[in-house]
């Protein structure tokens, strides 16, 4: 077996990599949906944590901890759903863009934008409708009215909403999408 050696550096070297300025974090590309699914995020982490504690160490479990990190899931998941359409990051197929001309992608890439905007204001409609109905009926185990979580749903359903109208407006300025060209990068970009 043959042993690779790396050369660590001269002292010299080492040094100077202490007078280098430090990296600095850039949050900027972050936005209230991104900081809001951290927090949720943090807060199933320790309902879970509790949950296990209860069961496995005081052998007595808190029946509500597993209803609440359930809902706190489904927040995560809408929220986490709303920052995908956001940096323009869900399941696409993007083989048939590849074939076709210029202007046949773009007439698509339009017809796209404005079907998944339709789509996603659609949604935002059912949820509402369905907080209004079946809003006021009560959590199994937390005595909070199950409207919170259906209008917590139609919200992140209008911001994914709102983001797909930012991005829609964004591919029509720009003239291109990630669908046309896969080296698009729209992470540290602006929206619209």
């Amino acid at each position: 077996m043959t042993e690779i050696r790396q050369d660590p550096g001269s002292g010299e070297s080492i040094a100077a990599a202490f007078d280098e300025a430090p990296l600095t974090a850039d949050l900027s590309g972050y936005t209230l949906e991104d900081w809001l699914c951290f927090g949720i995020f943090w807060l199933l982490c320790a309902i879970v944590f509790l949950q296990f504690f209860t069961r496995y160490v005081m052998n007595d479990s808190a029946a509500w901890t597993e209803e609440g990190a359930r809902y706190l899931l489904t927040c995560i998941v809408f929220l986490g759903s709303a920052m995908c359409v956001r940096l323009d990051r869900h399941i696409q197929v993007d083989l048939i863009y590849r074939y076709l001309p210029r202007r046949a992608s773009r007439v698509l890439v339009t017809l796209v934008d404005a079907l998944r905007v339709g789509f996603l204001g659609y949604t935002v409609w059912l949820a509402i409708e369905v907080t209004r109905r079946v809003g006021h009926q009560r959590m199994t185990m937390i005595d909070w009215p199950m409207g919170m979580i259906y209008g917590f749903v139609a919200a992140a359903f209008a911001v994914m909403c709102l983001r797909a109208m930012q991005l829609a407006l964004r591919h029509l300025r720009t003239g291109t999408s990630l669908l046309e060209e896969p080296t698009y990068d729209l992470p540290g970009a602006p929206l619209p």
